[in-house]
């Protein structure tokens, strides 16, 4: 057991409750040889495009930029996305499979506040959790959507203290990307890095508070 007093337990969405694994089969499946190198484009320019689109001051919701990150992934290595290859590949996001682990976790933190934190918008967020077997183990589900400012900027994260009506140290965030744990430690909240991959930690001038391999380990801040 810690001696921190968490309130709410907030999560980022992929990467740390849900694989985002099942894109890249379907990007497989569609373009069997250059499936690979489509999924890692889209994901590299999916995430460059959010901070970008911050940095231009030109928002626009995460369904539009992952569409267009595809759209640029399949031109870099010159394949046809047809509209048919585009919505499978879109409606594999709304599908994802969770870590096994994420259904017992959440139903051992039944007494706390939790929430999913995401840059995605409820268009894809939504449907993802109907069809997870712990959306009812969720009191809240926030995008960056409602401040039209995405992770990290401060700004975003002050989104979950209005929501939840908690203080920055009553707060344990969870994330897969090393990025994400940067802003919110930098924010004020506790921290803990899923570090499902083995990554290595960007250098950012911040480390998170805690990091596990899954997410049993943030069940030792439970008081």
């Amino acid at each position: 057991m810690s001696n921190l007093n968490i309130k709410a337990f907030v999560f980022d969405a992929y990467g740390t409750l849900f694989d985002v694994h099942s894109v890249i089969e379907k990007c497989n499946e569609l373009f069997s040889d250059k499936g690979e190198e489509i999924s890692q484009i889209w994901r590299q320019k999916q995430l460059e495009y959010s901070f970008l689109r911050q940095l231009m001051g030109t928002y626009t919701t995460f369904f539009v930029i992952t569409q267009d990150a595809l759209h640029y992934a399949c031109k870099q290595v010159g394949v046809d996305l047809t509209g048919e290859k585009e919505k499978k590949l879109l409606d594999a996001y709304l599908e994802l499979n969770h870590y096994e682990e994420t259904g017992s976790v959440l139903e051992e933190l039944k007494p706390y506040q939790k929430a999913i934190f995401s840059n995605g918008s409820l268009d894809m967020l939504s449907p993802l959790v109907e069809q997870s077997p712990f959306g009812h183990l969720l009191d809240e589900v926030l995008t960056v959507d409602e401040v039209k400012q995405f992770k990290p900027t401060p700004m975003s994260y002050q989104l979950v203290l209005e929501k939840l009506g908690v203080r920055r140290e009553e707060v344990l965030f969870m994330s897969s990307n090393p990025w994400d744990i940067a802003g919110a430690t930098n924010f004020g909240f506790y921290t803990a890095w899923i570090n499902r991959q083995e990554k290595v930690m960007d250098e950012l001038g911040v480390r998170p508070h805690f990091e596990y391999k899954d997410l049993n380990g943030i069940l030792e801040h439970m008081s």
